[in-house]
């Protein structure tokens, strides 16, 4: 009975808080110039970052296993995820491409200028960023729980004498 009150007292708490939650908006919006540098410059970090776990991953051999191979792919992924948020953001930052029309609702639109041509194509697909991030995110998840199927296979190292 006690873990019961205790599951209720925690599933009222849970939805108290939930129910005076604010606004969510599902973009973040850089102040100033200094805080887009610095995502930008985080985004450098992680191509770089990446590519260094890459490096030793095949320098290692380590991909002749199926879940290092899988982790690498992902990298490869979060390479290509980074790249294109560069590449959008400096096009959101331009402010000619686009007018934004009701922003902030859940109607709210995007419309490019007629005259870029392939630019809009460029700034259209690289919006949707998901479709780099979300392939990462699932093969790193396999790629580690490849690893860990892998090492429960192995039987436990034996202690040394001493």
């Amino acid at each position: 009975m006690e873990k019961w009150c205790a599951r209720m007292k925690v599933l009222v708490f849970t939805a108290l808080l939930l129910s005076v939650a604010g606004k969510a908006g599902a973009t973040q919006v850089h102040a100033g110039p200094e805080a887009l540098l610095a995502h930008q410059i985080a985004h450098v970090f992680f191509i770089v970052s990446m590519g260094i776990l890459i490096y030793w991953l095949r320098r290692w051999k380590l991909v002749e296993q199926s879940g290092w191979r899988l982790v690498q792919y992902s990298a490869l992924f979060y390479i290509l995820w980074n790249v294109d948020a560069i590449v959008v953001h400096y096009l959101d930052g331009r402010g000619d491409l686009f007018q934004t029309i009701n922003a902030g609702t859940w109607h709210g639109s995007i419309q490019l200028s007629p005259d870029l041509g392939l630019l809009g194509v460029i700034y259209y697909f690289g919006k949707m960023d998901h479709l780099l991030s979300l392939p990462a995110v699932i093969l790193l998840y396999a790629g580690l729980r490849q690893l860990l199927k892998d090492n429960e296979k192995t039987p436990p190292l034996e202690p040394a004498d001493s």
